[in-house]
């Protein structure tokens, strides 16, 4: 399915703005490789901030709970350590890169992540004409049911992975490509969607080309 292992992140927050204060409630971080989920890091998250009731109404992740969980200062160096050099996705990715890079400058860590890649503009360019491109109303028009609660790290990440592969099948299928390279789901990110379809009819005839 995919050249190299591809980590799709997910995180709970306070709010919108790390810049504003807002801190990780909750995350999940899914490895794929090949084909399959194989390995996760999933964790709350104690960032010693209260939890607005609109963000428990939201998610249930409750102020007992997270005052319960391991700390940032421990969690964040694990996840950071977790994703390593690999590509990294999220559904909405600037917002989880954000909050990824502003954790971890708090505690001097910096990320190592390859690329990134957002199934957002991945699925809009790669699946057009979708009614709706939020992660649970898109996952339903694609017939991905969700194995947890919605609004939840775990939850939200597994079925942005299973997108994902629903994404890399697809190309594959349609274009020939197989293993599909991160890198080129990283440039289809950065084309306009006009440019997408003859840019990756391009990359697979150089692929057959170079075999």
């Amino acid at each position: 399915m995919f050249e190299r292992p591809i980590v799709m992140l997910d995180f709970e927050t306070t709010g919108l703005s790390p810049e504003g204060g807002d801190r990780i409630t909750e995350v999940a971080a899914l490895r794929i490789a090949g084909g399959e989920i194989v390995d996760r890091y999933v964790s709350l998250v104690n960032c010693g901030v209260r939890i607005p009731p609109f963000i428990t109404s939201l998610t249930g992740i409750t102020q007992q709970m997270v005052d319960t969980a391991p700390l940032a200062e421990d969690v964040v160096p694990e996840l950071i350590e977790f994703i390593g050099g690999d590509t990294l996705a999220a559904h909405n990715a600037s917002f989880d890169e954000k909050f990824l890079k502003a954790e971890g400058a708090r505690l001097g860590h910096a990320c190592r992540h390859a690329g990134l890649v957002c199934s957002v503009k991945l699925s809009r360019r790669v699946l057009p004409g979708m009614s709706s491109y939020k992660l649970g109303e898109l996952a339903r028009s694609l017939g991905i049911a969700f194995r947890g609660t919605a609004h939840r790290a775990e939850a939200d990440a597994e079925v942005a992975a299973r997108l994902l592969l629903h994404i890399g099948r697809r190309l594959g299928e349609s274009y020939g490509l197989a293993p599909v390279a991160p890198e080129l789901l990283v440039e289809i990110n950065r084309l306009s969607a006009a440019r997408v379809h003859g840019y990756i009819g391009d990359y697979a005839a150089a692929r057959k080309r170079a075999r």
